[in-house]
């Protein structure tokens, strides 16, 4: 099977910003709700334990994960076969914002804490979906040659709005155990710490800053022309799915490729949901001090996005995803090796020392510019592998490979967790599948002829 082709002449720099800008504009629901704030401020305060709170963390993560996994390839066809995308980003910006907003309600000590769990999952599935018909807009927008390169630098914008948004929360909202922000002073905006509106103020934001910063996308990105009539588009789109799956097997490159990036992105999803759970957890880390980790994690992420982009450049994405799997290996192992008691699982520490911290700041920090990198080569390397005219379901199938066991990490990390009563030992899981992961891309061939 060639390698895809731009479906349309490359649009101009403004198209190309407002595209790479979604990125910025969505990634604060990764970087404030799923990892550094919301999340563990919902093991800490709202959950009744901080054990119980990441067991029900995961549960919603795994049930948001497979609500996509069922739907995705199946709207990505129907996408494809009416063709324009705008609208189905439209319908789920929706889902994306509400769901944000509604967080604000996540008051502590809730008797039933299940509601914010929802509203969770909605603002989950808006993101999720929103991505899928965004990046199938990626090779209209750059020749072959620079789709990498423009991956790299959009990924890259993403960690870059994670930190700024990230760092308003910190200065201005977020109260640590004394009621105050980073800066020492109360929240903004006359917020009462003491039932922490500052911390819950991050649904709302998280909602306003996408509204804000999607909107160039709508206004200058060009959308795919009109294939068909909408009447009948499920029936068509399943037909087209029915086909693109039923060929799977004959496409042996972009079969392995979606199987690794099955495990390898789960794996990396779960360490983002679980990160800041474990540090509140065992290291006993603030909700700010969580999001200062998160500030340096991205600012890593950003620049390891941005030289993964020019990396994928000059040698093609999948050198850059193996290279950054090896990494992702070990600095998850690191990360989990911290506790109060030991470094590197077996070598003691003294009360009250820092060498934890130090070591899970190290940790967090590869993490975040190894995934980022690899996020962005590996959007580059399915679209080696897509046929031209079927991008949307190509991602489609792309978000199926990605969430058909998006419930596997939160699930391991649940059960795991259950079972040994003990975070340390419930989050290990995560590096088996980064290692499974990296053995499954090898047969991958790096231009998806095979």
């Amino acid at each position: 099977m060639p390698a895809l082709q731009a479906e349309s002449a490359p649009a101009n720099s403004r198209a190309r910003w407002a595209w790479m800008l979604f990125d910025w504009a969505a990634q604060p629901y990764h970087t404030l709700i799923i990892t550094f704030i919301f999340a563990p401020f919902f093991a800490s305060a709202v959950a009744p334990d901080p054990v119980t709170g990441q067991e029900m963390w995961g549960w919603a993560a795994s049930a948001g994960g497979l609500a996509i996994a069922l739907t995705a390839p199946i709207l990505g066809a129907m996408a494809d076969a009416t063709g324009p995308r705008k609208p189905w980003i439209a319908g789920f910006s929706v889902c994306y914002a509400l769901g944000s907003a509604l967080l604000w309600f996540s008051e502590p000590g809730l008797a039933d804490p299940v509601a914010v769990l929802g509203f969770f999952v909605l603002g989950l599935i808006g993101v999720e979906y929103a991505t899928v018909f965004t990046n199938a807009m990626l090779p209209d927008l750059a020749p072959r040659e620079e789709v990498g390169r423009l991956s790299g630098n959009g990924w890259a914008l993403g960690y870059a709005g994670g930190v700024v948004s990230l760092a308003i929360m910190l200065l201005l909202l977020a109260e640590n155990d004394r009621g105050v922000t980073l800066l020492g002073t109360p929240p903004a905006l006359g917020l009462n710490p003491e039932t922490r509106e500052g911390t819950r103020a991050v649904g709302p934001l998280t909602a306003v800053w996408y509204l804000v910063f999607v909107l160039p996308l709508f206004l200058w990105v060009p959308d795919a022309p009109r294939r068909g009539a909408r009447a009948g588009a499920l029936k068509r789109g399943l037909a087209e799915l029915k086909a693109d799956l039923r060929a799977l097997p004959g496409r042996r490159s972009l079969s392995w490729f979606l199987g690794a990036s099955m495990i390898y992105r789960d794996a990396l999803n779960g360490f983002y949901v679980f990160g800041g759970v474990y540090a509140a957890g065992v290291l006993g880390w603030s909700v700010v001090q969580i999001g200062v980790f998160g500030i340096l994690a991205a600012v890593v992420g950003a620049i390891g996005a941005w030289l993964g982009g020019r990396a994928d450049h000059a040698r093609g994405p999948k050198p850059v995803v193996s290279a950054c799997l090896v990494l992702l290996i070990v600095f998850s192992a690191l990360g989990v090796s911290a506790s109060r008691e030991a470094i590197l699982f077996v070598i003691p520490v003294a009360e009250g020392s820092s060498l934890p911290d130090i070591l899970f700041y190290i940790a967090g920090a590869g993490v975040g510019g190894a995934g980022g990198a690899m996020q962005a080569a590996s959007r580059t390397l399915l679209v080696r592998q897509a046929e031209a005219g079927r991008m949307t379901a190509a991602f489609g199938l792309y978000a199926l490979a990605g969430k058909a066991t998006a419930f596997l990490a939160p699930l391991a990390v649940a059960l795991a967790t259950g079972l040994f009563e003990n975070q340390q030992a419930g989050v290990a899981p995560v590096i088996g599948l980064f290692v499974l992961g990296l053995a499954l891309l090898a047969p991958v061939d790096p231009e998806g002829e095979k």
